[in-house]
């Protein structure tokens, strides 16, 4: 059985911990839940839900618990996107790619990144022909 997905908000604060490191509930309602207005609490409980669907693991370092991401940023982006194409694309990658081919703010290196997976998926495929 899969873990259940996060939600948005959950997701955005996964990815906080993944991208920062470990860090007492403390340090994330400061670097994460401040900005957003949310309480310290709000980010206690977002964070006991993210453990207990197998996102986060915590230990106690000296009296406190430190939670740490399960999952690098890579991954939970990457499996967020799955989830989005699965739920909203029925599965097809054709609507996300002439999306990003309408789009006119893509950045040289996020075009050499799509250039890269697109020849990851070539290999696979084993063929190189366009």
């Amino acid at each position: 059985m899969s873990k259940a997905p996060p939600g948005t908000q959950e997701l955005q604060l996964l990815r906080h911990i993944a991208r920062g490191g470990p860090a007492s509930v403390g340090q994330v309602a400061e670097s994460f839940g401040a900005p957003l207005d949310l309480a310290r609490s709000t980010v206690l409980t977002m964070m006991e839900r993210l453990r207990a669907k197998g996102y986060l693991t915590r230990r106690r370092v000296k009296g406190v618990f430190v939670y740490a991401s399960s999952a690098r940023d890579e991954d939970l982006l990457r499996d967020a996107v799955g989830r989005f194409v699965q739920r909203a694309l029925e599965g097809s990658v054709s609507p996300f790619a002439a999306y990003l081919a309408e789009r006119s703010q893509v950045s040289e290196s996020e075009l050499e990144e799509l250039e890269r997976a697109l020849e990851r998926l070539r290999s696979k495929r084993g063929g190189t022909s366009r």
